[in-house]
C-alpha cells in the first residue's frame, strides 16, 4: 500500500505536459458523447459518432506527441489506458441500452478490461509498469471501428451497407484480440514477478 501511495505522489509531481492534457481532453469528451448518445436520434447519433472518433483519435495523438517530444511520463502511462477504457466501456454500455450489442459481449469486454487494469495496478504497486502490447493496440483500433459503425446504425450512413453486421463482426474480432493481448499482459507480469523473485 505504501508503495502505491509513493508512486501516486511521484506521479502527482510530474508536470501536466501536452500529451497528458490531450489525454485529459479525451476523458472530458466522454460525458459529451454520453449525453448525445443516451437518447439517440439520427442527428445525435451522427454527432456522437464524430465525438467518439475525435476522442479515439486523441489516443494516437497523445502517444505520438509524447514520443516525439520525449514527454513520456508515468502519469501518461497510467492515464492513457484509463481514458481508453472509459471511452470504450461507456460506448458499449450505451449500445447495450439501445439493443445494438448483447449484454454478454459487453460483460466479456468489461471483464477483460477490469482484469488487465487490476494486473497493471498490482504491477504498479510493485514498482513495475506494464506497457501496452501491440495486440492490445490493434484490439483498440478494431473496437473504435466496430463501435463507430454501431453508433451510425440507423442513420443515413447505414445506406452504405449493413453497419450492424459489420460492426458486430468487427467487435467479435476485437474481443478475440482483447483476450490474446490480456494473456500477453499476464505473461509479461508473471515474467517480471519471477525476475524479481516475488
Amino acid at each position: 500500500m505504501n508503495r502505491v501511495l509513493e508512486m501516486w505522489r511521484s506521479v502527482g509531481q510530474e508536470s501536466l505536459n501536452l500529451p497528458n492534457v490531450i489525454t485529459l481532453f479525451r476523458i472530458l469528451l466522454i460525458p459529451v458523447f454520453v449525453i448525445l448518445f443516451i437518447t439517440p436520434t439520427e442527428d445525435r447519433s451522427l454527432s456522437a459518432a464524430v465525438i467518439f472518433v475525435v476522442a479515439a483519435m486523441t489516443d494516437l495523438l497523445d502517444g505520438y506527441v509524447a514520443r516525439r517530444t520525449g514527454q513520456i511520463t508515468r502519469l501518461g502511462k497510467l492515464l492513457d489506458p484509463i481514458a481508453d477504457k472509459l471511452l470504450v466501456l461507456s460506448a458499449l454500455i450505451l449500445l447495450v441500452n439501445v439493443d445494438r450489442v448483447s449484454a454478454l459481449v459487453a460483460i466479456l469486454v468489461i471483464a477483460r478490461e477490469v482484469a488487465v487494469t487490476g494486473i497493471r495496478a498490482i504491477a504498479a504497486g510493485e514498482g513495475m509498469i506494464i506497457s501496452a502490447e501491440t495486440t492490445g493496440k490493434y484490439k483498440m483500433a478494431l473496437q473504435v471501428v466496430a463501435i463507430t459503425m454501431l453508433i451510425l446504425e440507423g442513420t443515413e450512413v447505414s445506406e452504405w451497407g449493413n453497419l450492424h453486421l459489420a460492426g458486430i463482426v468487427t467487435l467479435y474480432l476485437s474481443l478475440v484480440l482483447g483476450y490474446v493481448s490480456g494473456g500477453q499482459y499476464v505473461l509479461s507480469f508473471w515474467k517480471q514477478i519471477v525476475a524479481k523473485g516475488l
